[in-house]
């Protein structure tokens, strides 16, 4: 998430801003940071609920998978194209989105994705065919792509930067809350009352935040507006250079890597086959199935507030953090899938939910790369560019599962292995640009230290 204040801090200051980054909580904010207290939290807290309602929308399939199988009457491939789709649309929104918030600011973009996403919940309801009920899920991708970056911005726009890996965490923790909503809640009412009535009804909660949003989010405090875009700031020639500055820079891709390599595996999981994973072929029933898909958000909640922490104050502990958690989740997947067993034990299940679970707080630190790379005014860009990474990666293993299940009888140890090869590749490329963007890194943050030694209190 985009903690970093828009000002110098922002240009060059490591995951923790002037304080957390150079020594601590000793150093003085830069004028430009902006003050932090309750009204910041209030006003983030109205964005925060919109990205909550986006993820519950989002993952909502994750615990209907096998219901829409039965209503559509489609295959595993088939299945995993609602999934596919709405990740290929998220995924491709991205930049659009970074350069929209850069240009036009938060609330106007999170009004247009709560829009789209709550239109995109209702006609999920009423679909009756395979094709309606496909475009319905994009039109839900299209909005919930403008949400995560337009919180991001609001963040950077309200709170101090040293804030900054904290608020990113907090964000990414309530969000998961809507997965534990969609796990919980979603998955009773659907057994309960039926597929129209119960995603109708979750449709309400996009109504709700739109008239919050509308009535009370501001983009950033009095005072701290940013400068205005000069008028060829719209054109295609400044898209284009803001793209492939934000590109150049080693701690975007850097980000990008990480983000791609870390997230995967536990939204594939949460998204649309780790229900299906756990009854077929782990013989557990709906149920405790339910209870193991909300160890991973729970355990995603914890890891995220320790993640948070640790960054903030230790920017240097951004690697082996990411690097760390991606070897855990090799690990406990590949004991998992290699069980000589037919089903694994029920602790080493548990083992790779509570491990899953890390994968969404690896992921922001994706951001954490990025943002000290780039200056503020191309922080939307960057960040559109970063969130680009997992998102790929989820919709590259969705679609390779599922033509794996089809092509091998259901094989679920032949299709999920597909993981270890995006993993490998996410690995090497995360390697091969550490070194690159922490000497670039360096390089800002002597600018930065200078620049805050000349600013007057």
């Amino acid at each position: 998430m985009s903690g970093r204040a828009d000002g110098a801090a922002g240009n060059g200051s490591p995951a923790g801003g002037i304080g957390g980054g150079i020594g601590g909580g000793g150093a003085r904010l830069l004028h430009s940071d902006p003050p932090g207290g309750r009204k910041a939290v209030a006003v983030w807290g109205i964005g925060v609920a919109v990205y909550f309602v986006a993820i519950t929308y989002r993952t909502s399939l994750g615990v209907a998978g096998l219901d829409a199988a039965h209503r559509f009457h489609i295959n595993a491939s088939a299945l995993s194209t609602f999934s596919i789709l709405q990740l290929l649309v998220y995924a491709g929104m991205q930049i659009p989105v970074g350069l929209l918030v850069d240009r036009l600011g938060a609330k106007k973009v999170l009004a247009l994705g709560v829009v789209l996403y709550t239109a995109g919940q209702f006609g999920f309801a009423f679909s009756d065919s395979y094709g309606m009920a496909l475009a319905s899920r994009a039109l839900l991708g299209c909005g919930d792509a403008m949400t995560f970056i337009s919180v991001l911005r609001l963040g950077s726009r309200w709170f101090p930067a040293r804030r900054g890996p904290m608020i990113a965490q907090i964000a990414a923790l309530v969000g998961m809350a809507g997965n534990l909503i969609s796990t919980l809640v979603l998955a009773r009412l659907l057994h309960t009352f039926g597929w129209t009535t119960t995603f109708a009804g979750s449709a309400v909660g996009g109504i709700a935040v739109l008239i919050l949003l509308l009535l009370f989010l501001k983009d950033h405090p009095e005072g701290f507006a940013p400068p205005p875009a000069p008028r060829e700031h719209g054109g295609a020639a400044f898209v284009r250079g803001q793209i492939a500055a934000a590109w150049r820079e080693p701690g975007t891709r850097l980000g990008m890597w990480v983000h791609f390599t870390t997230q995967f595996p536990a939204m594939v999981f949460l998204l649309l086959w780790g229900l299906p994973f756990l009854v077929e072929a782990q013989g557990l029933s709906r149920g405790t199935a339910g209870e193991l898909l909300t160890l991973v958000v729970l355990s995603n909640m914890a890891v995220g507030l320790v993640f948070g922490q640790i960054i903030a104050r230790h920017h240097a502990a951004r690697t082996p953090l990411a690097l760390g958690t991606v070897a855990a989740t090799a690990l406990l997947w590949a004991l998992t899938l290699c069980w000589p067993a037919a089903h694994a034990p029920m602790g080493l299940l548990i083992a790779l939910c509570v491990v899953l679970g890390a994968c969404g707080p690896a992921s922001m630190i994706g951001f954490d790369f990025a943002r000290p790379a780039n200056p503020p005014e191309r922080q939307g860009t960057a960040s559109g560019i970063v969130n680009m990474g997992g998102f790929t990666a989820s919709m590259t293993t969705l679609l390779a599962v599922g033509v794996l299940l089809d092509a091998t009888g259901d094989n679920y140890r032949i299709a999920f292995a597909s993981v270890f090869v995006l993993e490998a590749l996410g690995v090497s490329q995360i390697l091969r640009l550490r070194r690159r963007a922490a000497r670039r890194e360096r390089e800002r943050l002597v600018v930065s230290r200078v620049e805050a030694v000349h600013v007057p209190a």
